[in-house]
């Protein structure tokens, strides 16, 4: 049975650890934080995961080389702005020999990579069979209490495809192959922006009216933009677009759905950060999002506005009535 190095121990990293550890693999999660490794090593428990406990065969660590001694496979799910350090540190132990399974959902500021192609370029290659991701639509909190969940995994190497689907499939957990490996991340990186834009929208009362529109025109602009990454348009339409952007702009699960609320309700984009507590990925790829559009000349108005709430101190009503002055053109699929 493959012995697991998991990187992150955040409620992802717990509830899918939790899940390969329910299924046989020795995983060691490893965090930086060595009173948090601490921790999770003795309660067994997650501080934001109510009620799960981990596995007896899962181990919590702060020694990043205990984590990958003798490892098969490595996953990650550290935070898309902190990925680059990590695997940096990884590396500076030698080459990455085994396959490493990306969770985490962004895009790199200025680079404008993908979380596949940092690693590869921190592994001096256009591309590897080495590496692959599980995306969609899945919350740590329903995860870990096996309620019914539908996710997409990927590689560039359809071998890897089906292992991580093998790996993680459950009976409540359904794991379903996508050979667009650079779609289904983008997918996932962009539906935190719209997420919070969604937040917003309902801490300032404006209905399920616009949230729709909000959603529709999100996934538009997320269509328009995945063409820069040579993304296959059609994976939006699956678990890791359409899907994801679901589940995170509708349920209060999501960080970036609350931390959008909050926003409207009076908390600075600080305040609101540090209220939430854990890491708000739709900050940091809204920034990444305007880079890209910018740079190719591809208008996406509503990241265009949350990146003016979060960095501008634009007034959330003034987005608002921004978006409502755009000229109406006909409606392209």
């Amino acid at each position: 049975m493959k012995k697991i190095a998991y990187l992150g121990a955040g409620t992802w990293g717990f509830a899918i650890a939790s899940l390969l550890a329910n299924k046989g693999y020795s995983v060691t999660v490893w965090t930086r934080r060595k009173e948090f490794a601490d921790e999770l090593q003795e309660s067994r428990a997650h501080p934001k995961l109510a009620g799960a406990l981990a596995p007896e065969n899962i181990r919590f660590t702060s020694d990043l080389d205990e984590a990958l001694e003798s490892a098969d496979m490595i996953i990650e799910s550290v935070t898309s702005s902190g990925i680059r350090s990590v695997f940096s540190e990884v590396l500076r132990r030698g080459p990455i020999r085994c396959s490493v399974i990306l969770t985490s959902k962004g895009i790199e500021q200025q680079s404008g990579l993908l979380l596949p192609e940092v690693i590869a370029e921190l592994m001096g290659v256009p591309e590897s069979p080495l590496i692959g991701c599980l995306s969609g639509p899945s919350h740590a909190e329903e995860v870990v209490c096996q309620l019914p969940t539908s996710v997409v995994c990927s590689a560039y190497d359809p071998a890897l495809m089906m292992e991580i689907r093998e790996m993680c499939n459950t009976p409540t957990f359904r794991v379903y192959p996508n050979s667009d490996l650079l779609g289904v991340c983008f997918g996932g990186a962009m539906k935190n922006i719209m997420a919070i834009a969604c937040g917003i929208s309902d801490g300032l009362g404006c209905g399920d009216n616009t949230k729709a529109a909000l959603m529709t025109r999100g996934l538009h602009e997320i269509r328009k933009l995945c063409v820069v990454k040579e993304c296959k348009p059609e994976t939006l339409n699956g678990l890791s677009g359409l899907g994801d952007l679901c589940v995170t702009c509708l349920s209060t699960h999501s960080r970036n759905y609350r931390y959008g609320r909050l926003i409207a309700e009076g908390f600075s984009p600080e305040g609101a950060r540090q209220k939430i507590g854990m890491a708000v990925e739709g900050i940091y790829t809204c920034v990444s999002a305007l880079q890209l559009g910018r740079k190719h000349g591809i208008p996406i108005p509503i990241t265009e506005v949350t990146h003016a709430i979060i960095y501008e101190g634009m007034h959330p009503k003034l987005a608002v009535q921004a978006l409502l002055q755009r000229a109406i053109k006909e409606e392209h699929l």
